[in-house]
């Protein structure tokens, strides 16, 4: 059964068909002006595993994952602390990649950053106001958003619906349509700035994205993804200005999008002072237990966090971890077979992590149940298997 994937661009599950043997993904990532927590784990697990089940296919998967480091937000915090915004993001980005790094995460193929690709990004800018997609209005250049009738589809939100939503995240609105959104805004005093065409100032968080996909996925992207709360408008406005500046349709294949982790029956926020940390965690569990208890959710669930959680986790991994060790006897072969084909079955039935690992946990309790049996066919297809869900089998409280 080939690998099915839910796409968000369609509202279906449908059966993933890459091209020529090669996948690209495009994840959106951090914007560093904060540490990361157990709600990016979640994300960034969920497509290290997607990642690593198409390359057992033997799939080549070219894997482009931006630093979002020219940001309202990094300014403003930076602010707060008194430090630049290189300073804070070079921390932060130290730190996320540490976390994912202990998690076995594997790093991307390409991690361009948007700080290094403004030239990219203001190539983009003047394609699409050399085709009339865009306008500039008093040294700033404006998206618009009547130059794409398709502007909603994604979300599937109505125009009042999405001014409501730009609103609830303080984006700001258009000269022309409030639904317009920047691609290039001007300088202000003690804010970072690059030259342009249009004057000093810096690009709009849209079409970086954009600028990144097209000049490292291109287009159209096999599978583009990242966290549920970017369909809008983020993800929204990158297939507007991809597909009005290539005529490329669609800009993306697949978009997968991961569910949110709450704490204390809040999205994880600094603010609500509700952050499950990566690096605490890893204090206390292994890493393997960590990843296990995001395995244990579908990657389209939103779901609520407990550190009773752990304990269950934590059990897993051990089990996991004394199977691959087992000395194992010389008597008839424990057929691993039965449970790969499960395990590939749960992973082709969009990504059901929580089927596999019990899939896991049962080849992992047979062979703890057979000393006398030939374990050895059995146990690397257990390492071969957790493997794909990044897991090392190894006990270690941090690796």
């Amino acid at each position: 059964m080939p690998l099915r994937l839910y796409n968000s661009r369609t509202r279906r599950v449908e059966a993933f068909a890459p091209g020529n043997g090669r996948v690209s993904l495009y994840v959106c990532g951090i914007t560093p002006y904060d540490v990361t927590h157990l709600g990016h784990a979640f994300t960034y697990t969920t497509f290290d595993v997607l990642r690593r089940y198409l390359e057992l296919q033997g799939l080549t998967v070219v894997h482009v994952q931006n630093i979002t480091d020219v940001d309202d937000d990094i300014i403003r915090k930076a602010r707060e602390l008194g430090t630049t915004t290189e300073e804070l993001t070079a921390r932060n980005v130290a730190a996320f990649e540490r976390d994912m790094r202990v998690l076995g995460v594997l790093p991307p193929t390409v991690t361009p950053r948007a700080s290094q690709e403004i030239a990219t990004m203001q190539r983009l800018i003047r394609d699409l106001l050399e085709r009339g997609q865009a306008y500039v209005h008093g040294g700033e250049v404006f998206f618009d958003v009547s130059a794409f009738p398709d502007y909603g589809a994604l979300s599937g939100l109505s125009p009042v619906e999405m001014l409501a939503e730009n609103q609830r995240q303080r984006m700001r609105p258009g000269p022309h349509d409030p639904l317009d959104f920047i691609l290039w805004q001007a300088r202000a005093p003690g804010e970072p700035f690059w030259e342009s065409p249009w004057g000093p100032g810096r690009p709009g968080w849209h079409i970086e994205c954009t600028a990144m996909a097209l000049r490292y996925a291109g287009a159209p992207v096999d599978i583009h993804g990242g966290g549920r709360d970017l369909i809008f408008p983020h993800h929204e406005s990158e297939i507007a200005q991809a597909e009005c500046a290539t005529g490329v349709r669609p800009f993306a294949r697949w978009w997968v999008h991961v569910g949110m982790i709450r704490y204390r029956g809040e999205k994880m926020s600094k603010s609500l002072g509700n952050l499950v940390l990566v690096q605490d965690l890893v204090q206390r569990h292994t890493p393997d237990a960590v990843r296990l208890s995001l395995l244990a959710i579908h990657y389209r669930s939103s779901a609520e966090w407990h550190e009773a959680a752990m304990a269950e986790a934590d059990a897993q991994a051990a089990l996991l971890a004394a199977a691959a060790r087992a000395p194992g006897g010389r008597g008839r072969e424990l057929d691993p077979a039965p449970a790969v084909a499960r395990f590939r079955a749960a992973l082709d039935d969009d990504l059901n992590t929580p089927a596999a690992v019990r899939v896991l946990l049962e080849l992992a309790a047979d062979i703890q149940a057979s000393p006398d049996a030939d374990l050895r066919a059995a146990q690397r297809e257990l390492r071969t298997c957790a493997g794909v869900l990044g897991l090392r089998l190894n006990g270690d409280v941090e690796s």
